[in-house]
């Protein structure tokens, strides 16, 4: 007998039907009657204090119903920092600063009253350099922000981003090699192909529902009902619903600016009112990837050891403290943890500066910090004369090692990885030819069992069956295209010994779905997918306890498997599910077959010094690159791409593969071509023709090895994937563009021209 029915299988999403046929609701398709339409006006200065604004002429206009500014509005915060609120007052500290908005019948009348609107301003100096931010002296961007034991008015947050293990100082003394370097990272953006919007709304009695597009559905209806007890609201209920995402990346863990103003102008109009972003709005009033730059020396012993690593960088957090800012807390993972490395230094600062504020994205951090680490790794490879195939073996982490933030090994296919790919690669045959064509590696390091970055890292779901054996899944978890809903339909299933066409999951509504953290951190599989087991479990407790009794069979002896619940030691004695669920109902005291479950997974907050086994277990990674340069035009042609996992075990192998591509591909985009340009705080590119985002034509062909450890503590032994596809793609293309010709780049995206100004340079030489 197989040993299992549902896991493990190719299942299409559960999905897929309503998107490719265009039945999917997403939030653009969304109309309520008498519904208005918002639009929001935005600042035109980096930086400048509002002297006046004068709304009279948009309030006059036919059509228009409200128009707000920061003068008209209760004093909701939000962000980390508490540092944004909806629409300013007094001053403006970005171009993305929204200054008024309006809601009239129609999206037309809406941008014509923007226009009628008229704001003066008194211009102020911009600062948009975070090194020059930090100078003495330099221009504050909230001058009430202090920081430092003396408390002194400054640009640089108070998040103090400090990890310390062992001896940085005495290794670096004791090491044979030394390399040392500055990279840099630039701004990139999520590139969603769904724009941002919502629809926000208030019942008679001043209860709030948000049509919205959130990660975070369970913690953005907390902000909502936060921003209604500051509204005067005080007690009254707020209801997240989500339509389809069209999505994520990390650009929806944030409860934005525009969220606040719809359900203003709701509260101010007593009308449903939707905010949908064009895409202009989308690429410069959303959040992107933060840049860094990164100072960091790595040392070696003769034989290739690694003796410590020591990392400064410096974060350009924009004007607003929103996740972004705590990108530092998971770059301290591979900084600490990718390769074994005994003593570690880490020391970053998140900056205020002009220019638009940073968010999560996919890797959070962890894509900045591998660039330059494993990078680097391969410099320091040759310093020793060792090739770094073998060099990245010699490092490579164990299962059961303890790291030096404390994090706990539990699987660990690294080797494993590494070997498959450089053998995919024909590696040993290949390397080292500098004749235009070149290849390269790169490992990551992820949470792979969650990351316990609030208090609860849990996830609820609650499961009941009808007289007919359908499964009614409803969990908190967030399906915003990663496939979360047809993986959790599948644990349960197999968990249930039924079909995953015999399950439906709910995950949309608050009021319906039990509460869940959130969809980041590579999270879901590993903690909606135990939430879902042990719910399914218990349910089929239940089932066992009921058919016991009409089969004469003790529990024990029972189980369930393709809709029959069976006598393990007499075949012959069996039941139908749905009779035996009829049964449940129909005998005396019958009873219901529900069960809830949350789980919240045994993982730590990391201490005062950065410290604790942050996830359950953790996702490992290998991808390796061969590339093509043109010595004349500096071009880089990806020629072949390998890129193998560590998944603990694949769930759905099409879906897991799914996300490896995805992934791979945004770090394709990362490496070579994607860079938002600001100018001065203004994005210069906002559109798909002018920023480099890949199309279909330029994604190579994606060969995926599933490295199976089956850990222990995963549902039927998974591990997460969403984010580690992205986060070795652009060093492995850096080192492999140097095998092929001998130039180094330090600074992202690599482009044509900067790999013939290297050659160029190297020529010189």
């Amino acid at each position: 007998m197989e040993e299992f029915i549902n896991v493990g299988k190719r299942i299409p999403k559960m999905d897929a039907e309503e998107k490719v046929t265009g039945k999917a609701i997403y939030i653009h398709d969304l109309k309520i009657p008498g519904m208005l339409h918002g639009k929001i006006l935005y600042s035109p200065h980096p930086h400048a204090k509002i002297k006046s604004i004068d709304t009279s002429q948009a309030e006059k206009l036919p059509g228009v119903k409200a128009v707000l500014t920061g003068y008209n509005i209760p004093p909701i915060k939000f962000g980390v920092y508490k540092d944004n609120v909806p629409l300013k007052a007094n001053k403006v500290c970005s171009l993305r600063d929204e200054v008024a908005a309006v809601a009239a019948t129609d999206p037309e009348i809406a941008e014509e009253a923007l226009d009628l609107i008229k704001v003066d301003y008194e211009i102020l100096p911009g600062i948009f350099d975070p090194e020059e931010a930090m100078k003495e002296g330099a221009l504050l961007i909230h001058e009430e922000h202090v920081g430092g034991k003396e408390k002194k008015p400054t640009n640089v947050l108070n998040l103090p981003w400090r990890l310390i293990a062992g001896d940085v100082e005495e290794a670096r003394k004791n090491s044979a090699f030394v390399a040392e370097d500055r990279f840099k990272v630039t701004w990139v953006t999520h590139c969603c192909m769904g724009t941002s919007g919502c629809v926000a709304m208030f019942d008679l009695k001043n209860n709030l529902t948000v049509y919205s597009i959130t990660q975070i559905p369970s913690l953005e209806q907390r902000d909502f009902t936060d921003a209604l007890a500051a509204m005067g609201l005080k007690g009254k209920k707020a209801r997240v619903i989500k339509t389809m995402i069209g999505g994520g990346f990390g650009s929806k863990l944030d409860t934005y600016a525009f969220e606040y103003i719809a359900i203003l102008l709701a509260y101010k109009t007593r009308k449903p009112v939707k905010i949908i972003f064009s895409r202009e709005e989308e690429f410069f009033a959303t959040s992107p990837r933060q840049p860094a730059i990164i100072d960091i020396a790595q040392g070696c012993t003769k034989d290739g050891r690694l003796t410590f690593r020591d990392i400064r960088m410096i974060l350009d957090n924009g004007a607003y403290t929103s996740w972004g800012a705590t990108t530092p807390s998971v770059m301290m993972m591979p900084i600490s943890s990718l390769y074994k490395v005994p003593n570690v230094r880490y020391i970053a600062k998140c900056v205020y500066t002009n220019n638009t504020y940073s968010q999560a994205m996919r890797g959070y951090g962890n894509p900045q910090a591998t660039f330059a680490i494993d990078s680097q790794l391969d410099i320091l490879a040759e310093m020793a004369g060792i090739d770094p195939l073998d060099f990245r073996m010699r490092n490579a982490n164990t299962p059961g090692e303890v790291t030096p933030q404390n994090f706990k090994i539990n699987t660990c296919g690294l080797r494993e990885c590494i070997d498959a790919v450089a053998q995919k690669l024909d590696w040993r045959q290949v390397r080292g030819r500098k004749d235009g064509r070149g290849v390269g590696m790169a490992s990551l390091i992820h949470v792979g069992g969650g990351a316990r970055v609030y208090k609860s890292d849990g996830c609820g779901t609650i499961i009941k069956m009808d007289d007919f054996g359908t499964v009614n899944v409803f969990t908190g978890a967030t399906d915003m295209g990663q496939g979360s809903e047809t993986v959790i339909a599948q644990i349960v299933a197999e968990e249930l010994g039924v079909r995953v066409e015999d399950v439906v999951v709910t995950h949309t509504d608050t009021d319906i779905c039990p509460w869940d953290v959130g969809a980041h951190a590579s999270r879901t599989t590993f903690v909606a997918g135990n939430s879902a087991k042990g719910a399914a479990k218990k349910v089929k407790d239940q089932l066992l306890e009921v058919a016991a009794k009409s089969l004469g069979e003790s529990i024990e002896n029972l189980d369930i498997r393709d809709r029959t619940i069976y006598s393990k030691k007499d075949p012959e004695k069996k039941s139908p599910l749905g009779k035996v669920l009829r049964a449940a109902h129909y005998t005396a005291g019958g009873s219901m077959v529900m069960a809830e479950y949350f789980y919240d997974p045994n993982n730590e907050n990391l201490d005062r010094e950065f410290k604790g086994n942050l996830s359950v277990t953790y996702a490992y990674g290998t991808h390796g690159v061969e590339v093509e340069v043109d010595k004349e035009t500096g071009q880089v042609k990806i020629l072949r791409y390998v890129a193998a996992h560590d998944v603990g075990r694949a769930i759905n192998p099409m879906l897991l593969e799914g996300q490896v591509y995805g992934g791979a591909t945004q770090g394709i985009g990362y490496a070579l071509t994607e860079r938002l340009i600001l100018q001065n705080g203004k994005v210069m590119n906002p559109n798909f023709l002018d920023y480099k985002m890949l199309t279909a034509k330029d994604v190579p062909n994606f060969e995926t090895i599933v490295v199976e450890t089956n850990d222990q503590f995963g549902p039927f032994g998974a591990k997460g994937i969403g984010e580690p596809g992205l986060v070795p793609t652009a060093p492995a293309i850096a080192n492999a563009i140097y095998d092929a010709v001998g130039v180094r780049i330090k600074d992202l995206p690599i482009t044509p021209e900067k790999v013939l100004a290297a050659l160029k340079d190297k020529e010189k030489k």
